[in-house]
């Protein structure tokens, strides 16, 4: 097998992928380093039928941050860690927002200004029983 890029479905797609030498070359770290951070969680590559992982190019970005707030930023692995499972969620969170806004401005395009809300009344009713005879 060679050291290049493969594409995920082996056609048209842009989506590549590298074998772990290469990804490791990539984000500038020794491939055991990858072996040791896939363990850990911090970056999840896929996976081929035979068990050989493959980073796309996110990979490879996640990776070069790992490298970065370790050794720049002096981030222990946990923290990282952690950092990563919070910047997943607020991706997460501001495509749910997106997704909302999107069914928000279908539902105000479908807006019927005839059907008008019902108009609260600030009147107060005073409930007296029937005196029973």
């Amino acid at each position: 097998m060679s050291d290049s890029p493969k594409s995920a479905s082996g056609g048209g797609s842009r989506a590549e992928f590298f074998m772990i030498s290469v990804a490791a070359q990539l984000a500038g770290m020794h491939a055991q380093t990858l072996r040791t951070y896939d363990r850990l969680g911090l970056v999840t590559p896929q996976r081929t039928s035979g068990g050989g992982r493959r980073y796309s190019a996110r990979d490879v970005e996640l990776l070069r941050e790992v490298q970065r707030l370790s050794q720049d930023e002096g981030v222990n692995l946990a923290g990282i860690k952690r950092i990563i499972e919070l910047t997943n969620q607020v991706e997460a969170l501001q495509q749910r927002v997106e997704e909302m806004s999107a069914e928000l401005e279908q539902l105000r395009a479908g807006y019927r200004p005839d059907l008008t809300p019902p108009q609260r009344s600030t009147a107060l009713v005073v409930w007296q029983p029937r005196h029973r005879r």
